[in-house]
């Protein structure tokens, strides 16, 4: 065919690639835990939650297991009982210490887990020429494992610092500027008809975003922006956590026995309502995206504003053409917050800013097959009672997603950066 030769890289460029991005991602999770104490770095704040050193240990640990001894011959773990201590989940990997008690590893202290990355990243970066062609799409896999610890990092550090009586600041606040008030919420008609969902394998993607399937779309449309605190705060006022009947029946049981009255993080303040930030306690921003609600939620309020959640397809659908590098993502350690959006013409703030629930299960996709040993256990095996969320947050790093990343919790979980866009059926 005519036009332009393809440019194909040579293996010295993929290598000088992957190594680049390889020092850069592991080098991000460093300076996300810089100013931690090993106090800090230490303590477990819920069972849900991991210390921050525990997080730098255990994707070291995927990359010693599953790419440097599977694969580099003569290689020596850096110490033979940290195995025990790093694996989170991997039943092929043999026994673990258990997830609620990871805050008792008192040691190894914070500066032997950094002397710990330090030499296996020596180790793999010396042998990459060899190992990015052999493996190199485990070292892919294991970069963007970190990139979601790099996240879990920082929302498990925020609600340790949250159950300090002394509200710790994590980074300093970024200087305030005034938000102004969102346009009123507008909508956007999505795409109908049969439409393609999931990974197109032309480049990286979890195994549960494949493969491509064909999905019926009926009429519908989403709203241009996601929910504002203001928005929430008139919820609240119009008692929409004292009325059952927005509520579904496991949801309203939860508000119950939970107390829930607010999203996670709020409080009355002596000036007023406010948030718990990394930056500390601030004053609530009620042009900013709510977020670090549940499943449960953001479901009943989207019954009392006459609407619904999006499914999953739908919002994929939505977002196809959308640039997934955009928006309020994680660039550098830092203070990590929502924003409010500015007003663009169609769908705004896709990518970014809050974590958007959908209305789907978490399901395999027709076809979908676990891949064979112990990293077959990354996704498959938590394909039930869990709901599907799209788009990312402000503590996702910027590069990690796309329209077809599929994040996933249990519905009454809210210490991620959660918010939600409304749909409606048309």
């Amino acid at each position: 065919m005519g036009g332009q030769a393809e440019t194909v890289s040579t293996a010295p460029e993929r290598t000088g690639d992957l190594a680049r991005r390889f020092a850069e991602i592991r080098g991000l999770s460093l300076s996300l835990a810089e100013t931690l104490t090993d106090a800090d770095a230490t303590v477990q704040s819920m069972p849900d939650a991991s210390p921050a050193k525990w997080h730098l240990a255990h994707i070291t640990w995927f990359f010693e297991t599953f790419v440097l001894r599977d694969h580099l011959s003569g290689y020596r773990l850096f110490d033979a009982d940290w195995p025990f201590l790093f694996n989170s989940y991997y039943e092929a990997e043999g026994a673990r210490h258990a997830r609620p008690q990871r805050g008792l590893l008192s040691r190894p202290t914070l500066d032997e887990v950094r002397a710990y990355r330090a030499h296996v990243d020596a180790a793999l970066l010396d042998a990459l020429p060899r190992l990015s062609e052999s493996c190199g799409w485990l070292i892919e896999l294991g970069l963007h494992h970190e990139q979601q610890h790099q996240e879990l990092l920082l929302t498990d550090l925020k609600h340790l610092f949250s159950c300090n009586p002394l509200g710790p600041a994590a980074w300093p606040a970024a200087s305030a500027t005034p938000s102004t008030e969102p346009a009123p919420l507008g909508w956007h008609d999505g795409p109908v008809g049969l439409v393609e969902i999931g990974d197109d394998e032309s480049g990286f993607a979890f195994d549960c975003e494949r493969p491509v399937h064909r999905h019926y779309l009926a009429p519908y449309a989403l709203a241009d922006r996601t929910v504002t605190n203001r928005e929430w705060c008139d919820f609240i006022a119009d008692g929409g956590y004292t009325s059952p009947g927005l509520w579904l029946d496991d949801g309203w049981s939860w508000v119950k026995r939970e107390g829930i009255a607010a999203p996670l993080y709020w409080r009355d303040g002596e000036s007023g309502r406010e948030a718990f930030t990394l930056a500390g306690w601030r004053a609530l921003d009620p042009a900013a995206p709510v977020t670090h609600i549940s499943f449960f939620e953001a479901d009943a309020y989207a019954r009392w504003a006459g609407a619904r959640l999006p499914t999953e397809q739908e919002w994929e659908a939505a977002a196809r053409h959308a640039d997934p590098h955009a928006g309020n993502q994680l660039d550098r350690a830092g203070p990590v917050s929502p924003v409010p959006v500015a007003a663009e013409e169609g769908l705004a703030g896709l990518f970014g800013n809050v974590w958007e629930w959908t209305g789907s299960a978490y399901r395999p996709y027709p076809g979908f097959a676990i891949a064979d040993g112990a990293v077959g256990e990354y996704n498959g095996k938590f394909m039930n009672g869990l709901y599907v969320l799209k788009g990312g947050s402000c503590a996702t790093p910027r590069g990690h997603l796309r329209a077809s990343y599929r994040n996933f919790f249990a519905p009454e979980k809210r210490w991620q950066f959660t918010g939600l866009r409304l749909a409606r059926s048309l």
